[in-house]
């Protein structure tokens, strides 16, 4: 049974689609998973993800103008950290989701080769 759905303004959606915009961009998803286990710093977030300086700069301020990252300054460094937790919820039931499916289809492929 399906859970019920909440009724949305033209509003509300259009705030919807705008955070699965922020997140329909691999390189954000790769920050977002580089900061699971707390804050880090844009080097340190550059060297996980191997993007450039620009490239991670950029996508980090997507993230926090969005209200996803929250930052801060210590000393001549950023720290960015997750500020809406919510977020893994999302991304959990995507991925899960995913993973399901993607078993069907191996199961689905091995025994039409047996």
């Amino acid at each position: 049974m399906r859970n019920k759905l909440v009724i949305l303004s033209d509003q509300a959606l259009e705030l919807v689609a705008a955070r699965f915009r922020i997140l329909g961009e691999p390189m954000r998803l790769k920050l977002l998973r580089a900061l699971l286990d707390g804050e880090k710093t844009v080097s340190e977030l550059i060297g996980e993800t191997k993007g450039t300086q620009a490239n991670v700069s950029k996508h980090l301020n997507l993230l926090t103008q969005a209200g996803l990252l929250g930052r801060r300054r210590e000393g001549l460094n950023v720290y960015y950290s997750i500020a809406d937790e919510s977020i893994f919820e999302l991304c959990q039931m995507v991925c899960g989701r995913l993973q399901e499916q993607f078993e069907q289809q191996a199961k689905a492929l091995s025994s039409s080769h047996s």
